[in-house]
């Protein structure tokens, strides 16, 4: 990733788990992920993370069981090294460097011997090409009948290479069948015992290939039940079952060489797009387009799911923080919000605002949720819905949310159907934590922003009945028929500023008195944000003209202004800075800066390629104490931002990562934990007796047990067999009697 100093952009949190096909652990227990520069550890039952392998410095592209020690795995990353971690234990126990990987445009099949020596960074120069113009999916390549060939398909190709020959077969396909279906590969799977290789197709369709030691006399056979691509095949340990799975979020179970028998598990909930097998055949796990991984029994019955941020083709609502959970709020499944915690790196929950159920057939206008703000408590959410059907007017509803403390959710208090007649562009609440009323605005296309209040609980005259706090139009407010596009409220609540195209208005949120108007150079507001703290007097914008501009609102003027083209920009509620994303070039850089100085705090070049839609200030849960002045920015507040592919990145000192890595490699037995049996076998405490004469007669419990110590701080990959140590164990147990019995 881009590296600036002290400073780095790195995945943190939210990072896809359904990038590459997972691993189960031999004895089911774990199933392990490439997420972002690292490989996330979750338990098989509980689904929680119980490690995280971190020391890669790039995106991490594949994880492998090693063959050899079944506690042990590899992974692979753009930053160019193999590592090899004990899982169980969570410690790198080695890393390759390797060397000459990008040499050639096309995508290339290499051999790396990897050396087997006690150091650990080891450097691999032994590279050996195997196969040319492959695809970049690893889902194209396999082995087959324990590495006695390998399989690769792309496009319309598929080449097997037979390592003791050394010798490779190709077998083509035309692009159409007769009936119009693309033969186009998908996907490849290899029979773990039979010669025999299942291949997905772009229709749907899965061929088995059978007699392929000679080119002129293969055969295969065709299965479809996919009415689209399949995106992933895999057999079963045995080879007695091949599973499937595509678009229609259905796993497709086949029986091997009885082809008409198979099994379905629908309603995965999106679609498939990887398939896995536990080594043992007990576990199944699917990926899926949602970023989440689904673990199934064998006997087709879902276990555990585990979710992560959940990334659709367009997040409208923004990058938003809970202010009671600090969770970080977005779109997430089909009319929801999604609370996601970025400190656990976990999905709490989804709250449902659209409250109808989902449709998922192609061309189908549904609401969708488009806006979404709180108030400084944390205690309301407005959230806007929308839907747009070709031969009809747009439909539009604001929607306020009430936090309940028993349910500890949202629970829906009002609802107003068509606040305006038109979009609806931004929407924001009045952010002072003192104020007597809690204000939201809304400013819409048509040429109109709305002033929304929330009204004192009634009783209802005559009868008991209470009726709660509701919400109500309070103002409407306009600017010579211009449209307003954004809008924001100063730190105390005692200004709004709304940009109405090319002039930004200034507001008394307590008389709707229009106080004034400010000047700028010609175009229209994107973006405006008032100063914070020290700054508070100062209201930046920027405009589609590529201009930046700070007023001072004491003096009413503009303080000072420069040309650049910021796509966003946004400030951190918990200092005086402000951070600016400015693409150009096909990338994206940043300045971070303090409306009252003139240098940048920091800035880089190029954070991150394409344009960066969304990003947000979250607070810090301990404050960092970085003495570098590059960093200091980020002692408070971290930031975070959303690519135009969804990757979620952020920024991270040195400090942080060191300490990161020291604790992931640190295995330390808590001694704050309870006073159990087992701690005293550990020797950690000395147990005293007090009490009456028995209890002193007691024999103490063994401490600090030579064999309790050889088993805990033993690494687990080079342990003896348990039956060896069953019967040292059990004895290490035992009490020595020193009484002699009285013979009568």
């Amino acid at each position: 990733m881009v590296e600036y100093g002290d400073i780095r952009v790195v995945y943190r949190g939210g990072s896809k788990i359904n990038f590459r096909k997972p691993v189960i652990s031999n004895d089911s227990r774990f199933l392990l992920c490439a997420s972002g520069e690292s490989v996330k550890v979750f338990s098989s039952v509980t689904e929680e993370c119980v490690h995280e392998l971190r020391g890669h410095t790039g995106q991490v592209t594949g994880v492998l069981l090693r063959p050899s020690n079944h506690l042990q795995v590899y992974s692979c990353s753009t930053d160019g090294t193999v590592r090899l971690w004990d899982f169980t234990d969570g410690i790198l126990v080695r890393s390759n460097i390797i060397f000459s990987l990008f040499a050639h445009k096309l995508f290339q099949l290499v051999a790396v011997n990897l050396p087997q020596t006690p150091d650990q960074l080891v450097e691999a120069r032994d590279l050996s090409a195997v196969l040319s113009d492959v695809s970049s999916n690893p889902s194209t390549i396999a082995f087959g009948r324990g590495g006695e060939y390998l399989a690769s398909v792309n496009n319309l190709k598929m080449e097997i290479y037979f390592f003791k020959k050394n010798k490779s077969y190709s077998f083509s396909l035309r692009e159409y069948t007769k009936n119009g279906g693309k033969n186009t590969f998908t996907c490849i799977a290899c029979h773990p015992k039979d010669d025999c290789v299942a291949t997905g197709h772009d229709d749907g369709k899965i061929r088995l290939w059978r007699n392929f030691k000679q080119k002129k006399e293969y055969t295969y056979s065709t299965l479809h039940w996919h009415h689209s691509a399949v995106s992933s095949l895999c057999f079963t340990p045995e080879g007695t079952n091949l599973l499937s799975g595509g678009v229609e979020s259905v796993l497709v179970q086949w029986r091997y060489n009885q082809e008409n028998q198979k099994d379905f598990l629908p309603r995965l909930g999106a679609a498939i797009t990887h398939v896995t097998v536990s080594p043992d055949g007990a576990l199944f796990s699917t990926s899926h387009s949602d970023n989440k991984i689904t673990i199934i029994q064998s006997c087709v019955k879902v276990s555990a799911v585990i979710q992560g941020l959940v990334k659709g083709e367009n997040v409208t609502t923004g990058l938003l923080v809970d202010p009671r959970s600090k969770a970080l709020v977005l779109n997430g499944r089909p009319g929801h919000l999604q609370f996601y915690s970025l400190q656990r790196d976990k999905l709490l929950f989804h709250l449902d605002i659209v409250q109808q159920e989902y449709i998922h057939e192609a061309g189908l206008e549904q609401f969708e949720v488009v806006r979404a703000a709180f108030d400084a408590s944390g205690l309301w959410l407005a959230t806007v819905e929308e839907r747009k059907q070709k031969s009809a007017e747009l439909e539009l509803n604001l929607k306020l949310w009430s936090f309940d403390e028993q349910t500890q959710s949202f629970v829906l208090n009002t609802t107003v159907s068509a606040p305006h007649e038109a979009r609806i562009t931004a929407m924001c609440f009045s952010q002072a934590a003192d104020s007597q009323t809690t204000t939201l605005v809304s400013a819409s296309r048509d040429g109109h922003f709305k002033a929304w209040q929330l009204g004192l609980p009634a009783h209802t005259d005559g009868t008991q009945e209470y009726e709660g706090p509701s919400w109500s139009c309070d103002f409407v407010g306009a600017y010579h028929g211009l449209v307003p596009r954004c809008c924001c409220f100063s730190a105390d609540g005692s200004l709004l500023a709304v940009g109405f195209q090319e002039v930004v208005t200034v507001w008394n949120p307590t008389s709707w008195e229009l106080l004034t108007t400010l000047s700028q150079p010609p175009g229209d507001v994107r973006n405006l944000c008032f100063g914070q703290l020290s700054c508070s007097k100062y209201l930046l914008g920027s405009n589609n003209k590529k201009m930046v501009c700070c007023w001072n609102l004491l003096t009413c003027s503009l303080e000072w202004s420069t040309s650049m083209d910021v796509s966003l920009l946004l400030v951190d509620s918990r200092s005086e800075n402000m951070a600016a994303f400015c693409c150009q070039d096909g990338s994206t850089d940043l300045f971070v800066f303090k409306p009252s100085e003139p240098r940048p705090l920091f800035s880089q070049k190029a954070v991150c390629s394409g344009r960066v839609i969304h990003a947000v200030f979250t607070p810090r849960e301990v404050m960092l104490e970085s003495s570098e002045e590059s960093s200091q920015w980020l002692n408070r507040s971290q930031l975070y931002f959303l690519t135009e592919f969804m990757d979620l990145l952020t920024f991270s000192t040195k400090a942080e990562e060191e300490k990161l890595m020291a604790s992931s490699k640190q295995l330390v037995i808590d001694d704050t934990v309870a006073m159990t049996p087992f701690y005293l076998l550990l020797g950690k405490h000395r147990h005293e007796h007090l009490g009456n004469e028995e209890s002193a007669e007691r024999t103490p419990l063994p401490q600090s047990s030579v064999a309790i110590k050889e088993l805990l701080q033993t690494p687990a990959h080079v342990l003896p067999a348990t039956s060896f140590l069953c019967s040292m164990f059990a004895k290490s147990l035992l009490i020595s009697v020193t009484e002699t019995r009285s013979v009568t």
